[in-house]
């Protein structure tokens, strides 16, 4: 029996360059799938798949925005293409764009809802045609059809609202719905639909700092990081006393991508240390 919990399965993971997408795709890597990773930028896709070889996995880089309507097909085809087939698909690509509503712009609305939202909609529209003719191939052969898993990245902000975030509370509210959705849907080609519900998670967006710090996401400055005092506040209301690591973050994923969680579906599992 091989140790590896994955071993075999074919992993998409949107925005896994850096952060917590990178954790999920290396700790998938490290349980035996082999990743499709992505990012927008060439370079940390690279880097990440570089990791994830030198560590004993296996991965391909799949660069572009999750945004762009024909990005959905070309990442499942990669999966296809490259490995034979689609087992896992984690969506996790997005940023923050914060504002408060009255002065909140349509096209901060719209990015935010595109990427968070949209996205994972249409990744999911195209992964359909695959896993149902795969099924369909097993089922006629006689073999078991195993438990393909989805995993959609949410926050804490889709479940209770949080102010300045109209458009990423709704965006990630949202995918919850979608969520639950096609778990109902799905269910018929034994594939459990669930979803994370992140808190405070230690990653570049939400570094403590007093700079003003951006990232470029679209020829766009984006501010990220996060005030000392508004840091502190938000600790105090965690159980664990700290915000999460990238690490236990994938470690939530995993836990709905495992062989164990094969009767889970529909779910929202909030990793947030107690928030």
């Amino acid at each position: 029996m091989n140790a590896q919990r994955l071993h075999g399965r074919v992993a998409l993971v949107s925005g896994s360059g850096r952060g917590i997408g990178r954790a999920v795709a290396e700790k998938l890597a490290s349980e035996g799938a082999k990743v499709v990773v992505n990012d927008l930028d060439p370079e940390p896709a690279k880097e990440a798949v570089a990791a994830i070889e030198a560590a004993g996995g296996q991965a391909v880089a799949c660069v572009g925005s999750v945004t762009d309507p024909e990005f959905a097909d070309r990442f499942v085809a990669t999966a296809v293409d490259q490995f034979g087939g689609l087992d896992i698909i984690v969506n996790n690509a997005g940023y923050t764009w914060d504002n408060v509503v009255q002065k909140m712009t349509d096209q901060q609305w719209d990015d935010i809802i595109d990427v968070h939202l949209t996205a994972p909609f249409r990744i999911l529209r195209a992964a359909q045609p695959v896993i149902s003719a795969t099924v369909k191939r097993e089922r006629a052969d006689g073999l078991a059809v195993p438990c393909r898993k989805v995993v959609n990245i949410s926050s804490t902000s889709g479940l209770q609202g949080n102010a300045g975030q109209a458009n990423y509370s709704s965006a990630k509210a949202g995918l919850v719905g979608l969520t639950k959705a096609i778990a109902k849907e799905w269910g018929r080609y034994n594939v459990t639909v669930n979803a994370v519900a992140y808190g405070v998670i230690n990653t570049r967006l939400t570094s403590v700092t007093t700079e003003e710090k951006t990232i470029k996401v679209a020829d766009r400055d984006i501010r990220v990081g996060v005030n000392p005092a508004v840091m502190e506040a938000a600790t105090k209301q965690i159980a664990l006393g700290r915000a999460g690591s990238a690490e236990e973050a994938a470690g939530a994923v995993y836990l709905l991508c495992s062989p164990e969680s094969s009767y889970i579906t529909g779910e929202i599992l909030v990793c947030g240390g107690g928030l």
